[in-house]
């Protein structure tokens, strides 16, 4: 196969063309050395910037340490108001023996008629309730001292639900369905097993 002259006057042009376009690229692309000198110099400015940072974080510290101690030291006071028990029908028991404690310290003592035990449910990430609902018959001034000497007990209990019924007109007595509840830790709350809706 021949080249034919208009093929040699192509092949000339093209090979012109890229000489040209080679020497222009050179000439006009930065030195190879000018930006890994600003990188380094962007790299100092930068570690020293980081280092100022970290002496800054390194500072707060010794007080972020005392503030986690308070905080753990105030949560273990906390948690001791835990209701106690292995399992949570000995925590229910527990927090019924309780409400029973109170309720015979009362002047006249209160005496319960009648308890249920709720499902222990969770409260929080960290936490259960147990519940423990109590009927009893007293007028309205020893409900009153009931529920002020609940909230006075180092335990961590709470009135859910309270229900009342007229029971005897004559002596003011009423029947009071009381719900009491308590706080658990946690592993005593059994895990949901299936789907919920």
């Amino acid at each position: 196969m021949t080249i034919q002259e208009r093929d040699k006057r192509a092949l000339l042009i093209l090979g012109g063309a890229l000489l040209i376009g080679f020497l222009y690229w050179i000439a006009t692309r930065s030195p190879s050395a000018a930006p890994n000198a600003a990188v380094a110099v962007d790299t100092v400015e930068r570690a020293e910037r980081r280092l100022a940072t970290l002496r800054t974080a390194l500072a707060t510290v010794d007080g972020k340490e005392a503030n986690l101690k308070q905080a753990s030291a105030e949560l273990a006071d906390r948690e001791k108001g835990l209701i106690p028990g292995d399992t949570s029908n000995q925590a229910q028991a527990q927090l019924l023996e309780i409400f029973g404690r109170i309720a015979k310290q009362q002047v006249p003592p209160i005496e319960i008629r009648q308890a249920e035990f709720a499902q222990p449910r969770p409260y929080g990430d960290t936490y259960g309730e147990v519940s423990v609902a109590v009927t009893v018959d007293c007028r309205t001034d020893e409900l009153v001292n009931l529920l002020a000497a609940l909230t006075q007990q180092p335990e961590i209990i709470a009135t859910q639900d309270i229900r009342c019924a007229n029971s005897n007109p004559k002596t003011k007595n009423m029947s009071i369905r009381l719900t009491v509840s308590g706080l658990v830790p946690r592993r005593l709350v059994p895990e949901k097993k299936g789907f919920s809706f």
